[in-house]
Parts: structure tokens; C-alpha cells; sequence
């Protein structure tokens, strides 16, 4: 069983950056591929990116490509999400997930954290 607990969202202004950090309960936490999905209310949770076991592969939506990227500490239980050139459009609930494997599909996804909002507003 992995725990993990997403932080760093907030309000920022459309340009703006923030970085998202997903913080696991267990060093199995190496094990596992890392997701970022996100939803907004009433629609179904989309798949933002993902990083390999040792990072160094990463996988991105088109609609974040070279906007966003994705990293994790391969020492620590953490992974992160920066975020820049933020948009209107990415204001969701962002939510870390672990899973067995590289994959844009949140089924692939066995561990889920409870998720930190983003808003884009000016």
C-alpha cells in the first residue's frame, strides 16, 4: 500500500507557474511509474503526464507538451509537477497516482492521492 499526498496547488494569474509535489508514504514508492492526471467537475479524469521508475522517461498530453514537466527524486518518495505558461483551461484538481506501469489511461493506476487544486484566473 503507498499513500500520496499532492501539495503546491493554489490560484495564479494566466502566465503564471506553480509546482505540484506528490509526497509518498513508503521508499516502494521507486517502484512504481508516477502519473499526473487531472479533473474538472463533472468531466472524467484526464491523464497530464508521466515518468518512468528511474525518470528517465517521461511522457506528456499534447495539451502540456513544453508547458509542463515532470520529475521525481530517485532517492526520496517525492515526485513533482512544474507547471508554466499556465492557461485558463488548466484550472482542475490535480491528483498524483502510482502504477505498474507507463500509461496515459488512469486504469493503469493503483494508488491515487486525494488531489490539490489549480485555478488560473486573473
Amino acid at each position: 500500500q503507498v499513500q500520496l499526498v499532492e501539495s503546491g496547488g493554489g490560484l495564479v494569474k494566466p502566465g503564471g507557474s506553480l509546482r505540484l509535489s506528490c509526497a509518498a508514504s513508503r521508499r516502494t514508492f521507486g517502484v512504481y511509474v508516477v502519473g499526473w492526471f487531472r479533473q474538472v467537475p463533472e468531466k472524467e479524469r484526464t491523464f497530464v503526464a508521466a515518468v518512468t521508475l528511474g525518470g528517465g522517461a517521461t511522457y506528456y498530453a499534447d495539451s502540456v507538451k513544453g508547458r509542463f514537466t515532470i520529475s521525481r527524486d530517485k532517492t526520496d518518495n517525492t515526485a513533482w509537477l512544474e507547471m508554466s505558461s499556465l492557461k485558463p483551461d488548466d484550472t482542475a484538481v490535480y491528483y498524483c497516482a502510482a502504477g505498474a506501469r507507463l500509461s496515459s489511461s488512469k486504469n493503469a493506476y493503483d494508488y491515487w492521492g486525494q488531489g490539490t487544486q489549480v485555478t488560473v484566473s486573473s
